[in-house]
């Protein structure tokens, strides 16, 4: 299920080349013949013999490719506009979408059917062509699927009471599939205009009786108050790389427990770094996701706020942002996911392809819950016996 600009020929056999998570290259797995691609001034190899003659799958493209030669930011306008913004940032792909989680995969023409790399669902329906943003940036895998499934073993081994299947899944050596999940990165320079209260604290002696010993005394207590004081002030912020889900493939649960991601290893998109892997499309639109990243702002600029007001608490009553040189990026960052069925339900693992972190869904053996709470009853009948 590999796009054909995914996909590139072996020189010295054909067969086709894959990119090595780790490493700079493409490296086929018949011969071991490697190429190596960016960053950097290699490019991934060109489809098309040039004059010279040579091997075509040896040939370096050369020029800019349309996804442009440099990791750039993108203005949000042109973006938001997809119709009208430039042709070097669109793309038109197929995908196929799963009925289940909803995630979308590209496909080339050759293929029709798949199963879902998220949950294990057959998937079968073609979206057919769609005018797409194209990636600006991706985060080569840097574990490998070994390395993965490592880290994903060594998650499962660690759960209680589950059941022997799934410890049976740890242990055998299931493929994994790494999948590039899509994510929007947004800029903004903001400059904000509160209105609040400061509350600066002080203290008061407040006197009451009570009995002590029998006897009736005042004592003295001090009683911490706040006095408000109505404010004002301008806060400004730049914001580089705030990073939102383009996919509602995962639960938020899942997203957020993959961070935090390393965003410097993010380099220009070469689809070199795609060969041998997935590429999740991306079905949380442009505007959606900007929004998502306004709240994200909106709550750092309360915080920026609240500094700003100072005291011992704060309120700010409100705030009006002014956005200026908004920008964004369609990045695709690394995820290894398998699937496991069990009775009849899917359950989820994914792995951060570039740290190791593991999430997933687990299910829960009745049978040795079951049999935990027999044996903690039997220990405590146990010790009720021996105490009498």
């Amino acid at each position: 299920m590999i796009p054909a600009e995914h996909r590139f020929p072996c020189g010295q056999c054909g067969a086709s080349l894959t990119f090595r998570p780790g490493q700079q290259q493409l490296v086929c797995d018949w011969c071991g013949h490697s190429q190596t691609i960016g960053p950097g001034p290699a490019r991934a190899p060109g489809r098309q013999a040039d004059d010279s003659g040579t091997d075509a799958a040896v040939q370096w493209a050369e020029g800019p490719r349309p996804a442009g030669a440099a990791l750039r930011e993108i203005p949000l306008a042109e973006g938001l506009d997809l119709y009208r913004g430039a042709a070097d940032i669109v793309q038109t792909v197929r995908t196929l979408s799963c009925p289940n989680c909803g995630a979308q995969v590209d496909l080339d023409a050759d293929h029709h059917a798949s199963a879902c790399p998220f949950c294990a669902t057959p998937v079968v329906t073609d979206t057919g062509p769609t005018r797409r943003i194209r990636p600006q940036g991706v985060m080569p895998f840097a574990l490998t699927e070994a390395e993965a499934r490592a880290a994903m073993t060594d998650w499962l081994g660690s759960l209680w009471f589950a059941p022997s299947g799934l410890t049976a899944y740890a242990r055998k050596d299931r493929r994994l599939t790494g999948v590039y999940s899509p994510f929007w990165t947004f800029d903004a320079d903001t400059t904000s205009r509160y209105r609040g209260q400061r509350g600066d604290a002080y203290y008061v002696t407040v006197q009451s009786t009570q009995t002590v010993n029998g006897r009736r005394q005042t004592v003295s207590r001090q009683e911490r108050r706040i006095r408000w004081t109505p404010v004002s002030g301008q806060v400004a912020r730049q914001f580089n790389d705030v990073l939102i889900p383009a996919s509602t493939a995962l639960p938020p649960r899942f997203s957020e427990a993959m961070k935090p991601w390393d965003l410097s290893a993010v380099v220009a998109y070469d689809p070199g770094f795609l060969s041998g892997f997935e590429a999740e499309g991306y079905t949380v639109a442009l505007a959606d996701g900007h929004e998502a990243a306004r709240q994200q702002m909106a709550q750092i600029i309360q915080q920026d706020a609240r500094r700003s007001i100072g005291g011992a608490e704060q309120r700010v009553d409100h705030v009006d942002s002014r956005f200026a040189n908004e920008t964004f990026k369609h990045v695709l960052l690394p995820i290894w996911s398998a699937a496991y069925r069990y009775n009849g339900n899917s359950y989820r693992f994914v792995v951060n392809g570039q740290t190791g972190k593991v999430m997933g869904e687990r299910p829960y053996s009745a049978w040795k819950i079951a049999g935990a709470v027999a044996v903690a009853l039997v220990a405590v009948a146990a010790i009720l016996y021996l105490t009498q």
